[in-house]
């Protein structure tokens, strides 16, 4: 056998396919690029600009009524607060459907026409509209007032969101159960343990940190929605008391966003952006925590391999 000779093993950049590999890579690095400068310039605009009111009193105080004295302009702190309940009823109302959804797709019926339903349901769900889930809401309970005789309320808002969120924990906890070897559920059954108890104490422990991701990241989606508590929330500039108030109309920072910005005077104009750079904050947080908690899940699991 003839000898390779040694230029033949080296690099040559003169080839034409190392010129168009170049050219190539030059060419995708560009648009990767010119893909995140959006994302930059509108982040970085909005916590420099934004960031600039906030103060303890902007976070605290109710927003006051329009006017131009920009010294009475109030605050969001209402906004702040009902975000939060929303989002908690979101949750008390999703993760219980969407982490059960998931189990009966990835330990029940793996393969069924049901199950190929449901996915097919849920991923058509994820593509719809935002606005659609809120005029759904509105047709069902606010016009109904099928919530104790209640109209626009904070509970609304929070059903609303939950469809919005349900079908990203469905999906996150099907693919998660997927990804727990056979191995641990044979291991189980092998020792007489029932399918509830396999579940309960084998998979879903080993699918936690995925299934949490995929909360965080459907929280995320959530949290910054603005049409769909247009049509069941709407907005309040005053403070949630007592639970009574979950039935009537309840403030988010989205909203403020929407009606503050379109408002013709300074004072409210600064409280849109000091709505927005919380809620960009908090859209961050909630990413780069389901961003940490993927990535601690993955070197945990390949220390035990």
């Amino acid at each position: 056998m003839s000898k390779i000779s040694q230029n033949n093993l080296t690099y040559n950049p003169t080839l034409k396919r190392n010129i168009g590999n170049k050219i190539l890579t030059l060419t995708s690095t560009l648009f990767a690029v010119i893909s995140v400068i959006p994302l930059i310039l509108v982040i970085s605009y909005i916590l420099i600009k934004g960031g600039s009111y906030i103060n303890f009193d902007t976070l605290i105080l109710e927003p006051e009524p329009p006017g131009d004295d920009l010294l009475s302009a109030g605050g969001i702190g209402p906004a702040i607060a009902g975000t939060f309940i929303m989002t908690v009823i979101a949750l008390i109302i999703s993760i219980p459907i969407g982490v059960g959804g998931g189990i009966y797709l990835g330990e029940y019926s793996k393969s069924g026409r049901f199950a190929k339903f449901i996915r097919f349901g849920s991923n058509v769900l994820a593509g719809v509209p935002s606005i659609i889930a809120g005029v759904f809401i509105y047709a069902i309970i606010v016009s109904t007032k099928i919530l104790f005789g209640s109209m626009f309320s904070g509970i609304a808002g929070g059903i609303s969101l939950s469809i919005l969120m349900l079908p990203t924990i469905i999906k996150t906890t099907d693919e998660a159960l997927k990804l727990v070897p056979d191995n641990l559920r044979r291991a189980a059954f092998g020792i007489g343990a029932s399918k509830f108890t396999m579940i309960t104490t084998i998979t879903l422990p080993a699918a936690f940190s995925s299934i949490s991701t995929g909360i965080l990241l459907a929280l995320a989606r959530a949290a910054g929605e603005t049409a769909p508590l247009i049509f069941t929330a709407l907005f309040s500039r005053y403070y949630i008391t007592t639970f009574d108030d979950l039935f009537y109309e309840m403030g988010s920072l989205s909203v403020l966003i929407y009606n503050f910005a379109l408002e013709p005077y300074e004072a409210q104009n600064q409280l849109a952006w000091s709505a927005s750079f919380i809620l960009v904050v908090v859209l961050l947080s909630l990413n780069i925590l389901s961003r940490w908690i993927g990535t601690h899940s993955a070197i945990s699991k390949n220390k035990v391999q």
